[in-house]
């Protein structure tokens, strides 16, 4: 919440932003991730509802910039759609906000130490993507026009 705090007032220093507080939102709320009172209250879900697990800071960061933007503009309009994202641009910037996974430790496994291994240095991790899809549905392509019979030359015939 400390952290949160920090980025918060950084926030509302860049685009002239006040609340009152800020404040985990209670436990017993299950429809909301985060909400925005007229007198500056901002409260956040720090937990997911479901698993009870500890939210990602980026998730967090996300719903903040959401209600401080609820600052300026108190509804879902277009004004606020694109305040909403400059705040958002401004943190992704400063490094504030950053989607995507959440970066985990890799550990190596333990190797008995050998001759070879000291002689050719650390460990190396081999890293590898794989990519589940579903089963391609055939497109439909459209039909192709028919050939001229005659290659065009780019001179006019006439008959007559």
């Amino acid at each position: 919440m400390a952290r949160l705090e920090r980025d918060a007032l950084r926030i509302c220093a860049r685009f002239r932003l006040r609340y009152r507080v800020l404040e985990p939102e209670r436990a017993n709320v299950k429809r909301r991730y985060g909400v925005c009172f007229s007198d500056g209250t901002i409260r956040i879900r720090l937990t997911h509802v479901t698993t009870k697990q500890p939210l990602k800071y980026s998730s967090l960061v996300n719903t903040l910039c959401h209600e401080l933007a609820h600052l300026r503009h108190f509804n879902h309009g277009p004004r606020f759609q694109a305040f909403y994202g400059q705040i958002l641009e401004w943190a992704r910037r400063e490094g504030i906000y950053r989607p995507g996974p959440e970066p985990r430790a890799v550990r190596a496994r333990p190797q008995p130490a050998t001759r070879e291994r000291r002689e050719t240095g650390p460990v190396q991790l081999d890293v590898f993507a794989v990519r589940v899809t579903s089963p391609a549905r055939p497109k439909r392509r459209a039909p192709r026009p028919a050939a001229s019979p005659e290659p065009r030359t780019g001179q006019l015939e006439l008959f007559g």
